[in-house]
C-alpha cells in the first residue's frame, strides 16, 4: 500500500512538473497595429498614439482605458474567445513574465506601426511589425530558458498566431505627401513593396515556428471618418479603398503561396472587406445608424484625432459604425470578426477557456 502511495505521489509530481514547464493550453501571439493594440503603446512615453485616456474602453471590463482603440473589444478579443483562447497581454505590461506567457500568449501590436518600418513615423514611437518580430524572438528565448529548447519549440509551434497590419502604411505614409513613400512608389508599386516586405516577415515568423498563421485584410480605409473628413465631398475616398482591395487580393495569393512553399504551414487571409463595406452602405440592416462619423467627437471640430474626456459621446454606441476618427465600435468589430470565421471556420481549440463562450464553426 505504501509503495502505491509512493508511485501515486511520483506520478502527480510528475504530471506538475509538466504543467509548469509546458502547458496544455494552446496560446495565441498577436502582432497589429491600434485595431490590435491591448495596451504597449501606453507603455511607449513618447508615442502620440494612445488609448489611456476616457472614453476608450467604456464597454470593456470596468469601463475604464486598457489600451484598446475602441470602445470595447478588438476583433482578434472575438475571434481568440469564440476559439477558446485566452487573451493574450500586451507585451510591455509590467505584470508579464515567463509563467504568464506560457499560459496567455503575448501581443505586441503597437497603435501606428506598420509591416513597413518608416511608416507611422509621425506618432514618433510604435512597434513596426519587424520590432514586433524581435520582441517575439526575445519572449521565445525567456520561455526556452525557462522550459527548455524541445518543449519550447513544440508550444510555439502549438501556439496559434494573428497578423494584422496594413491600413497604417497607406494612411499615415503612403497618402501622406511628407513620407518619401508616396512620391517613389506608383500604387501597384508600393502594393508589390508592402507584399514582398510581408511574406519575408510571415517567412520569419515561421522560422520561428509559426504554423498556425492568420492574416487580416483590410477594410474600405477610405470610409473611415478621417477619410470621409478630409475629402472635400465628404464621401469615401474611392482611390484608398481601391488600394485596401488590391492590396488584399496580393496578400491573399501570398498566404496561398506561403502554405504551399513552407513545411507544415497553415497561412490563411482573413478579408471580411465586403462586409464592412456593406454595413457602411447600408448600416440599417445591420442595426446601425450612423456608418459616416465617430460615436466619440470633439463637437464640430473635426477630425479630432482620438477620443478624449471632453468628447462627446452618441447616445447609443450600438448604433455607430465608427467609435473615433480611426476605429470601429465594438459592435462593428463583432460583424468583422463573425464574418472572417464564417469564411475561414474555426474550432474550439481549448477544452477550457476563462474567455471561450460558444463553439465557433467549423469549415
Amino acid at each position: 500500500m505504501m509503495r502505491m502511495m509512493v508511485v501515486i505521489m511520483t506520478i502527480v509530481v510528475a504530471l506538475g512538473i509538466v504543467s509548469r514547464q509546458g502547458s496544455c493550453t494552446i496560446v495565441q501571439f498577436i502582432f497589429g497595429d491600434s485595431l490590435s493594440d491591448v495596451g504597449n503603446n501606453n507603455y511607449l512615453s513618447k508615442s502620440l498614439a494612445r488609448a489611456s485616456l476616457p472614453w476608450y474602453g467604456i464597454d470593456f471590463g470596468n469601463g475604464m482605458p486598457n489600451g484598446r482603440f475602441c470602445n470595447g473589444r478588438t476583433v482578434a478579443d472575438i475571434i481568440g474567445d469564440r476559439m477558446g483562447l485566452p487573451r493574450p497581454p500586451a507585451f510591455l505590461d509590467p505584470s508579464l513574465n515567463e509563467d504568464i506567457i506560457l499560459e496567455n500568449g503575448a501581443n505586441y501590436a503597437s497603435g501606428g506601426g506598420g509591416i513597413l518600418n518608416e511608416t507611422g513615423g509621425l506618432f514618433v514611437q510604435k512597434f513596426s511589425l519587424y520590432k514586433q518580430i524581435e520582441l517575439f524572438q526575445g519572449t521565445q528565448e525567456l520561455i526556452r530558458n525557462k522550459i527548455g529548447a524541445e518543449t519550447s519549440d513544440n508550444f510555439f509551434k502549438e501556439a496559434s498566431y494573428v497578423v494584422a497590419l496594413g491600413s497604417n502604411d497607406f494612411i499615415n505614409n503612403f497618402l501622406l505627401p511628407v513620407y518619401r513613400d508616396s512620391w517613389t512608389y506608383s500604387n501597384d508599386g508600393f502594393i508589390q513593396y508592402l507584399i514582398t516586405t510581408l511574406g519575408n516577415q510571415l517567412t520569419i515568423l515561421h522560422g520561428l515556428g509559426a504554423r498556425q498563421l492568420m492574416v487580416f485584410g483590410l477594410g474600405p480605409m477610405g470610409c473611415i471618418p478621417l477619410q470621409r473628413v478630409l475629402s472635400s465631398s465628404g464621401n469615401c475616398q474611392e482611390k484608398t479603398n481601391n488600394l485596401a482591395i488590391s492590396f488584399n487580393k496580393a496578400a491573399a495569393k501570398l498566404l496561398q503561396e506561403l502554405s504551399s512553399n513552407l513545411p507544415n504551414a497553415s497561412f490563411r487571409f482573413g478579408d471580411a472587406y465586403n462586409v464592412v463595406d456593406d454595413v457602411i452602405k447600408n448600416p440599417d440592416k445591420y442595426g446601425f445608424e450612423n456608418s459616416d462619423s465617430p460615436c466619440c467627437s470633439f463637437g464640430r471640430i473635426r477630425p479630432a484625432l482620438t477620443c478624449v474626456p471632453a468628447s462627446r459621446l452618441c447616445k447609443d454606441r450600438s448604433k455607430y459604425v465608427f467609435w473615433d476618427e480611426y476605429h470601429p465600435t465594438d459592435k462593428a468589430n463583432e460583424i468583422i470578426a463573425n464574418e472572417i470565421i464564417r469564411k475561414l471556420g474555426f474550432v474550439h481549440v481549448n477544452t477550457t477557456s476563462s474567455q471561450g463562450p460558444a463553439l465557433a464553426p467549423s469549415s
